[in-house]
């Protein structure tokens, strides 16, 4: 039996993915700085999955639970960085502490969840790892600035990393989903929200997670894969269309009714 651990996996995008990979017979580990709604969603479950705390800001938390949860499980298949946070706004009337704190989580965590996991990842009969990227990733979001360049730099953490974990046969891919219905982006403050809609729900990224897994790997697995049909239009789009016309769209789409 394959087991799956999960950042920030009490709610939202997290706990969908817990939810379809206990389904399909995985052990699951369902860590979050919530330790107690990370509990009550492994109770619910059950027997096969296994709740405990993490703040992926911390090494050594990362540590404890991965050596906790293999220790349980047997071994560590996948990994999945899906810990995030959002803030929303004009990028100057943002508080420095909300842009610092989204690098933090957004950023480090999957640097340490990575770096973390590795040793295990290496010992595991299969390994893969998922990072949670963003359709923010594709061209710099206006009023998400700071959450856009995060998004950025788990693209570029999840490129390099899949070329370089080649030697342990250890495939690093993304998911990039636009809005998401979760508690992240209600109340959110950002034009292309208003323009674009909120259409993806927690098991759309969960099903495209569960794929990503389940695809044989070849040399022409994609490392990146866009969820939902805005998110592919716009991200094969920005691969063709010169720089301007990407910020020429990027402008329309950000700009509030």
């Amino acid at each position: 039996m394959h087991s799956i651990f999960i950042s920030g996996a009490a709610q939202g995008i997290g706990a969908a993915i817990a939810t379809l990979f206990y389904q399909h017979g995985y052990k699951v580990g369902i860590y979050d700085i919530n330790v107690v709604q990370a509990q009550k969603l492994a109770q619910h479950l059950g027997t096969n999955a296994k709740a405990g705390l993490l703040d992926v800001c911390h090494y050594e938390q990362w540590q404890q639970a991965l050596n906790e949860f293999q220790a349980w499980a047997g071994e560590i298949n996948i990994l999945v960085n899906n810990a995030g946070i959002l803030y929303s706004g004009a990028f100057e009337q943002t508080d420095i502490a909300a842009h610092q704190r989204t690098f933090n989580i957004n950023v480090n965590g999957v640097v340490n969840g990575c770096h973390a996991a590795l040793p295990f990842l290496r010992q595991a009969s299969f390994a893969r790892v998922i990072n949670l990227s963003s359709a923010s990733a594709i061209y710099g979001q206006p009023d998400l600035v700071s959450y856009s360049a995060s998004k950025f730099a788990v693209r570029g953490i999840t490129e390099g990393l899949d070329i370089e974990w080649q030697k342990y046969g250890i495939r690093v891919l993304d998911v990039m989903p636009l809005f998401v219905q979760t508690a992240m982006v209600k109340e959110m403050d950002a034009g292309s929200i208003q323009n674009m809609g909120v259409h993806l729900t927690a098991e759309d990224v969960a099903q495209t997670i569960y794929a990503r897994v389940q695809a044989k790997d070849s040399m022409f697995t994609k490392t990146h894969e866009p969820v939902g049909l805005k998110t592919k239009i716009m991200f094969n789009l920005s691969k063709v269309s010169p720089q301007f016309v990407n910020r020429i769209s990027t402008m329309f789409l950000a700009t509030r009714k």
